[in-house]
């Protein structure tokens, strides 16, 4: 009788452990795309409501239209989970796209201990001349060439930022002039810091 007892007690862990198990394995899956996708949201919502204030006012404009990299057919995996600053170039680059490239660049240096969270690329449509290939080859930027698929998306020149979820989030106009160059770089570096502050991700 007693060992008849004893068989039925350690029956019932096991008939529970399956159940269990289920909870624990549901609780991590939720945990994990808590921490993956909830500092993104708010990230987000610190750059719509203004939450960070550091007195800088030239700030990109959020996307009112979902827009994903798989969309824009970006597949590389070298960019997956990674923070991505994307800068759609014009049909033609002139000096003024030089140097625009170099102010988004800077940003981008700017960002410090963050710099490997972030990568930046560039669109392009047409071959680069010598002056631009020995420009770009000085710096971090990964070259795309721009398919019709992303130029159907994306019918301008601008600068977006993207997400370690391939979402992109904002867009920053691209300016006309030498003079605007500098704050042009200063918002987009503004930004990023807010993002990469208030998310962990990437």
């Amino acid at each position: 009788m007693v060992k008849a007892d004893n068989a039925l007690d350690l029956s019932e862990p096991d008939n529970a452990n399956p159940k269990q198990q289920r909870f624990s394995n549901r609780r991590s899956l939720l945990l994990l795309i808590l921490v993956f996708v909830l500092p993104i949201v708010i990230a987000k919502l610190a750059l719509e409501n203004q939450w960070l204030k550091s007195g800088v006012t030239n700030h990109g404009t959020l996307l009112e239209q979902p827009l994903t990299l798989k969309e824009l057919g970006i597949t590389d995996s070298k960019l997956a989970k990674q923070w991505l600053i994307i800068y759609r170039l014009p049909d033609t680059c002139s000096d003024s796209c030089l140097q625009s490239i170099e102010a988004v660049h800077n940003s981008y240096v700017l960002l410090g201990k963050d710099m490997p969270r972030v990568t930046p690329v560039i669109l392009r449509m047409n071959v680069f001349s010598a002056e631009q290939s020995k420009q770009l080859g000085k710096s971090q930027w990964q070259v795309i060439a721009l398919t019709p698929q992303m130029k159907q998306q994306l019918t301008k020149a601008e600068v977006l930022i993207s997400d370690p979820l391939g979402n992109i989030i904002l867009t920053h106009q691209v300016p006309a002039s030498a003079q605007q160059q500098a704050n042009f770089g200063k918002a987009i570096l503004a930004d990023m810091k807010k993002l990469l502050k208030y998310s962990k991700a990437g």
